[in-house]
């Protein structure tokens, strides 16, 4: 029975270390041991002169999970792959996440590919500039932040008073 196991890869060469694994898989005819290999991301929004652009983002940077049944064979297999360092665990056995941890991890990354994410998180009290929209070059400190809708509000100071504006992440910037 296939478990899921995390292996510790170079930090930025996730991607080439599953097309590695994968690759060495078919070639070796290991299809039976070895199931999925996955690169658990989230997608990100920000927005770059004036434009709203989408990216991936690892949630475990530097870890890759894999769907296998450990063997000697499979484990020779994993250790041998250019780029991996060796499986997360302790001692000389690699310990299986639990499965409510790999359902999590999944059901987290199918949430995340649906709606992204801003790049930017922000936090009451910061101070921020409104880049866009009415308010356009004011300066404020976050009241709220509502991370669900991608909006805040946010203080600002007009005509000598206090008031309350509601932004959207994009239309701000951190001072």
């Amino acid at each position: 029975m296939k478990k899921w196991y995390v292996i510790h890869t170079q930090t930025g060469f996730e991607n080439k270390v599953k097309t590695n694994l994968e690759s060495k898989v078919q070639t070796q005819g290991l299809e039976h041991v070895i199931g999925q290999v996955l690169i658990p991301t989230e997608k990100v929004s920000e927005v770059k002169e004036g434009k709203k652009k989408i990216s991936e983002r690892k949630f475990f940077p530097g870890y890759i999970l894999v769907e296998m049944d450990l063997t000697d064979e499979s484990w020779y297999l994993i250790k041998n792959t250019p780029g991996i360092s060796g499986f997360v665990g302790s001692g000389n056995r690699p310990i299986p996440l639990q499965e409510t941890d790999i359902e999590n991890i999944l059901k987290q990354q199918e949430d995340k590919t649906v709606k992204p994410k801003p790049k930017i998180d922000f936090t009451t009290g910061e101070s921020v500039r409104v880049k866009e929209g009415a308010f356009a070059n004011f300066n404020g400190t976050i009241d709220e932040v509502n991370p669900s809708k991608g909006k805040l509000k946010v203080m600002v100071t007009i005509f000598g008073r206090s008031t309350p504006i509601e932004v959207e992440y994009w239309q701000v910037e951190k001072i």
